[in-house]
């Protein structure tokens, strides 16, 4: 086993023990579902750090948010979630940012001034709609089977695995063609890939990422697809369950709790994928495999602890 991968696997088991000493009991003692700012900065962080790596942010929400007893009561449920979602906004921005001229060039197209922008913005359209056709038939029945931690472990383990069978193949690992030679089939079976990723803890980077390495893209052009297709794909998703429990999440938590979330989510989200992308230059995909395993590993034993629940 690598060193990273060592370090990851330490450091995750060392995080378990100290959850399973001090998160227990103060799991049981909380008796208020009014979400503190403290919380609120802790979701936005994980957010902007779990978004756009191939670790599955909305795993890691869930299980924060059950560390941190936020949306325990069922009637927080749908609150809860719907600050998990709203607060990808941060992210986002932070990748419009740092992929700005990209996404001027995509305005450009949208005006019909660019004609690599078009063409770009077509190919995004494709990947997105298979997304957006099964989260619009299949949502309820996904939240209903697959939130919950079991699910999501299993997911974690699975997509690790993944990642270290194509870290190791070196046909995918030899893929070289740039963002501009994407073809719409390809874009098309990306979109279908990213369907999997509603499945919580599979990570929709992770399958973007890996769908665009499969159909022949570099790393760097699979990376910089997925983050444009993310801030598509995310946007959508805020915007429909901002519209659907925006009161819900409103009436639950302070507009000041939802500032801050965004607020951690961005700045979070512009260190997270600046390394990511220095990372996957010098390193690929390996270390995100380890980790998923290690994370899978730490989430088991909370949940056999009972600490996790």
């Amino acid at each position: 086993m690598p060193r990273a991968a060592w370090v990851v696997l330490v450091a995750l088991a060392l995080v378990a023990g100290v959850a399973v000493v001090v998160l227990a009991p103060a799991h049981d003692a909380r008796e208020s579902h009014n979400m503190a700012l403290w919380q609120a900065a802790v979701l936005g962080t994980v957010e902007g750090l779990t978004e756009f790596l191939p670790v599955s942010s909305t795993g890691h929400l869930l299980v924060v948010q059950r560390l941190l007893g936020v949306g325990a009561e069922a009637d927080q449920r749908d609150a809860a979630d719907a600050f998990a979602i709203c607060v990808q906004l941060g992210a986002i921005l932070a990748v419009l940012l740092l992929y700005r001229r990209r996404v001027l060039a995509l305005l450009r197209g949208l005006v019909g001034v660019d004609t690599a922008g078009r063409r770009l913005l077509g190919r995004l359209l494709v990947a997105f709609l298979p997304a957006a056709i099964v989260g619009l038939l299949l949502g309820d029945w996904i939240k209903a089977h697959l939130f919950g931690p079991w699910p999501i472990v299993l997911a974690w383990a699975l997509g690790g695995g993944a990642i270290l069978w194509v870290a190791r193949d070196r046909a995918v690992r030899a893929g070289g063609r740039a963002l501009e030679a994407l073809t719409v089939r390809g874009a098309l079976w990306i979109g279908v890939l990213q369907c999997v990723a509603m499945w919580p803890g599979v990570s929709r980077s992770l399958v973007t990422i890996v769908g665009g390495l499969l159909v022949g893209l570099s790393t760097a052009a699979a990376v910089e697809f997925s983050f444009l297709l993310g801030m598509l794909t995310l946007a959508a998703a805020s915007g429909h369950d901002g519209v659907a429990h925006g009161g819900d999440l409103l009436a639950a938590y302070s507009p000041v709790a939802l500032l801050v979330g965004l607020t951690f989510a961005f700045v979070s989200a512009l260190l997270a994928v600046h390394w990511m992308v220095g990372w996957l230059k010098a390193h690929g995909l390996a270390v995100f495999g380890w980790y998923r395993l290690g994370v899978a590993a730490v989430v088991t034993t909370l949940l056999l602890a009972g600490v996790l629940r």
